[in-house]
């Protein structure tokens, strides 16, 4: 799927209770943690990534895998996957994946600075881990004309 160079994408930090949200400006230079979904149902959840595409004006939707180590698709990989092609179907937005492997250690590390109860760091852990996401998309991307992203097979 083409995801365009310009406008606001979302980063996704798909989990089965949580999903981490994140978004970027419309010039694509700055990914900031935007919330936590909380599932609910697919009607629900249907509802808000339709709702959170169109108020945000999304351009493309970038979703995380958790890959194993090796690099090798994991169960929970296969799950994002699969998310990401509904979050299309029902947005009719372009969706790209990203490789996640170290983004929930970074967005600990980064909690781990600010002085945060322990309840409160694990409140924005996905947000965190949503915005590592898309960064990692943006830095990736920033110096390329091809905006093509290649996913797991």
């Amino acid at each position: 799927m083409f995801i365009p160079p310009q406008g606001r994408l979302i980063g996704v930090d798909f989990g089965t209770v949580r999903i981490g949200i994140a978004i970027c400006d419309p010039g694509q230079s700055i990914a900031s943690p935007l919330e936590i979904y909380q599932r609910r149902n697919t009607k629900l959840d249907a509802d808000y990534f339709v709702k959170l595409a169109k108020q945000e004006q999304a351009v493309g939707l970038i979703v995380g895998l958790p890959v194993h180590m090796s690099g090798e698709a994991s169960q929970k990989s296969k799950e994002a996957k699969t998310f990401g092609l509904w979050l299309h179907e029902i947005t009719d937005v372009p969706v790209a994946w990203v490789d996640e492997r170290y983004s929930t250690a970074l967005a600990r590390e980064v909690l781990n600075q600010e002085s945060l109860s322990p309840k409160k760091k694990k409140a924005k852990l996905d947000k965190i881990a949503a915005q590592i996401i898309l960064r990692t998309y943006l830095e990736r991307n920033k110096d390329s004309d091809d905006q093509t992203i290649n996913s797991l097979s």
